[in-house]
């Protein structure tokens, strides 16, 4: 991870979950993180938390699913710290709807955030580290289901988003091979991570649903996601599934 200290990593969904426990494990590694998020003031809080560390955090507020904002970012990231050098795409929305439950609105907005969001990040990122010539690293947080459905428990659109996310992945993958890139793309497919995201799809009892099931914490992602960092320049890794023991998913 020596290489990556002192350079600049944008975490989306970085104000709670999987995105905080990442943001939190980059600063520790000596990275500094721009975490971006809806909730400013959990951010701020993150921030003052991570004082003293080895990196630094920086909080700012950003909906990304607002391509001029969110690329705005990269703009303030290139002129504050001479661009990017990691992109952790985590942000992401479930939903317990079936398909044919759901409505539109509910698809614009479960696309735009878990796919289109996503992919001006991956490009904006690899305009950035292009243009300097530089071998960064871009990550995106996916699921299980973004590699086979699961039909008992339903999420309209959600599966269909995270194999969007798969292809992206590898597709970005082989633009970057084709064009003699050193840019390194990487999937991190989860399991059930026990976060607020069941709360903020607006289930009741989220104790409840994470109770049935076998569950990851969010520092198991981070452990991973600094593990993929972490590999030497000559080693991609394009996929990682990461499960809690006993998942049937």
């Amino acid at each position: 991870m020596d290489r990556w200290v002192g350079k600049a990593a944008i975490v989306t969904g970085a104000s709670a979950g999987i995105g905080e426990k990442i943001a939190e494990a980059l600063v520790k590694e000596g990275l500094l993180v721009i975490g971006l998020g809806r909730r400013l003031e959990n951010l701020k809080a993150l921030e003052k938390r991570l004082e003293g560390a080895k990196g630094k955090f920086y909080p700012k507020q950003c909906d990304i699913t607002n391509t001029e904002e969110f690329q705005g970012v990269f703009k303030w990231v290139d002129t504050k710290f001479g661009g990017v050098h990691v992109l952790v795409n985590n942000a992401g929305l479930w939903t317990p709807k079936r398909f044919i439950d759901d409505d539109i609105e509910g698809f614009r907005k479960i696309l735009d955030l878990n796919v289109m969001a996503s992919a001006v990040g991956v490009k904006e990122a690899v305009a950035s580290m292009r243009r300097r010539n530089i071998a960064g690293h871009i990550i995106n947080i996916n699921s299980v289901l973004g590699h086979w459905l699961s039909f008992e428990n339903p999420s309209s659109l959600y599966s269909t988003t995270k194999y969007a996310i798969t292809v992206m992945t590898e597709t970005v993958r082989r633009d970057l091979v084709a064009v003699g890139s050193k840019i390194k793309i990487t999937s991190i497919s989860r399991g059930v991570v026990k976060t607020d995201i069941v709360r903020a799809a607006g289930l009741p009892a989220s104790e409840d649903y994470f109770s049935k099931c076998p569950c990851l914490e969010p520092e198991d992602i981070a452990a991973g996601l600094v593990y993929v960092l972490g590999t030497p320049e000559h080693v991609q890794i394009t996929e990682l599934t990461i499960r809690p023991v006993g998942e049937v998913l």
